[in-house]
């Protein structure tokens, strides 16, 4: 799950904020494999190639209702001057027993069926008059053919080249290829696949459980009544929704009041369910920040090589961080900060990457792209600092939502991307090329 506790320097020490990922993907380490059943592997990552046993489809199989027929007998055939073939019997799908088609002769097939010995093709019952002796089949009567058993002729009213509707053998895979690689993750496609080609279980890296908390004293729950004084907790949600977007399982902690034993308490009740913990909240150095307090409690019973290291980073929104590991299991914990936006960002900067690396995915990051900016006058950014705004991306350009403060919730709501500016770039002037995260 996660290796030592990740190096700390002195608490003066800015960090960068490729230095503070860097140290969170070498600390977290991918889960174990396990066998799981199909419809539990669902957005889980694919751990072994796998490969196709069976052709699919298994047998050459008629691809509409209608008729089994050689192409010879229905070579020329007209509403005119329609071909009439003697109808030996039915081929329904799963039948095991098939019939000869010989020369002069049809069967009646259903889609999906296994195309008979002797037959060519298939012609839909929509080119005859369905065994009936009355013209060509329309309407209603192009949904039904004759009764099942039914012996008798057939006529046929167009001719049908070789192989017509016929799904051949193997035409969607075929024995020995490579049906799946690994690193996939499995989604209803993928399952569909792994069930046609037979296989009832899979080997997989498990969705990463995250356990989300936020701490606050200030917090209430929504639809509860608010006092002077107290907000509504957001944060919980937000980073809970989003750890599920990332692919994770994730539950959220009701937000935990400000006392350390409280917040202790809750942590160490929480583990057993945690592949990684994510705190919202406390991490700055106000008096009343207990997350360190309560983390370094619990980080002081653990064994060797646990602990939180708390931080000060080059970025705007999210300048304090934590990061280490907790418990016996040494379960990797993130502390964010607790204003929405600067805990969403760290989220994105930092928490999707770790729940991405805990599924055994290559590429844990969000996709990064170029855009021109579009804004009505330049951005400014601190100096010294990487700063991620927020802004909406469309055709190549990408357009500022909302000012760079960290509680503004509502523009948060309203964007699609993160624009990057760079810690050695205080202005960007419109028209500028910019590096944008995509969040969609």
């Amino acid at each position: 799950m996660s290796s030592a506790a990740p190096r700390t320097t002195g608490q003066d020490h800015l960090w960068s904020v490729d230095e503070h990922l860097e140290d969170i993907l070498a600390t977290v380490r991918p889960l174990e494999p396990i066998e799981l059943q199909l419809l539990d592997a669902q957005g889980c990552v694919l751990v072994d190639d796998v490969t196709v046993p069976v052709s699919l489809p298994p047998f050459d199989n008629s691809s509409m209702d209608g008729y089994a027929v050689r192409v010879a007998d229905v070579a020329g055939a007209s509403e005119e001057f329609p071909a009439v073939l003697e109808v030996v019997g039915d081929v329904a799908a799963g039948q095991a027993e098939l019939l000869q088609v010989g020369p002069g002769q049809a069967a009646r097939i259903m889609t999906g069926a296994p195309l008979p010995p002797g037959a060519e093709a298939v012609v839909p019952v929509e080119w005859t008059d369905g065994g009936l002796g009355a013209g060509p089949v329309t309407g209603m009567r192009a949904r039904s053919l004759a009764p099942e058993g039914a012996e008798g002729q057939v006529h046929v009213y167009r001719p049908a080249e070789a192989r017509a509707h016929v799904r051949a053998k193997g035409s969607d895979v075929k024995a020995g290829d490579r049906a799946l690689e690994a690193g996939t993750v499995l989604g209803p496609p993928q399952i569909a696949l792994l069930a046609a080609i037979g296989r009832g279980t899979v080997r997989v890296r498990p969705r990463p459980r995250v356990v989300v908390m936020s701490t606050g004293s200030e917090l209430v729950q929504p639809d509860e009544e608010l006092r002077n004084g107290q907000i509504y907790d957001s944060n919980s949600f937000a980073l809970t929704a989003a750890a599920r977007d990332a692919g994770a399982i994730a539950y959220r902690v009701g937000a935990v009041a400000d006392d350390a034993e409280t917040l202790r308490s809750a942590i160490e009740d929480q583990l057993v369910r945690a592949d990684l913990m994510v705190t919202t909240g406390g991490v700055s150095v106000g008096a009343y920040d207990v997350v360190k307090e309560a983390l370094e409690s619990v980080a002081d019973e653990d064994e060797a090589g646990s602990g939180i290291d708390f931080r000060k980073l080059a970025m705007q929104p999210g300048k304090p961080q934590g990061f280490g590991s907790i418990g016996p299991d040494h379960t990797p914990l993130l502390a964010l900060p607790g204003n929405p936006v600067s805990s969403y960002v760290s989220f994105e900067v930092f928490v999707r990457p770790a729940i991405r690396t805990l599924m055994g995915l290559d590429d844990v990051h969000r996709p990064r792209t170029t855009a021109t900016l579009t804004a009505d006058k330049a951005l400014t950014s601190p100096k010294g600092r990487r700063q991620f705004l927020r802004g909406t991306y469309a055709e190549g350009t990408v357009t500022p939502v909302g000012g760079a403060g960290s509680h503004l919730v509502a523009a948060l709501a309203h964007a699609d991307a993160l624009i990057v500016v760079p810690e050695d770039v205080e202005t960007v002037e419109p028209g500028t090329a910019v590096e944008v995260v995509l969040l969609g």
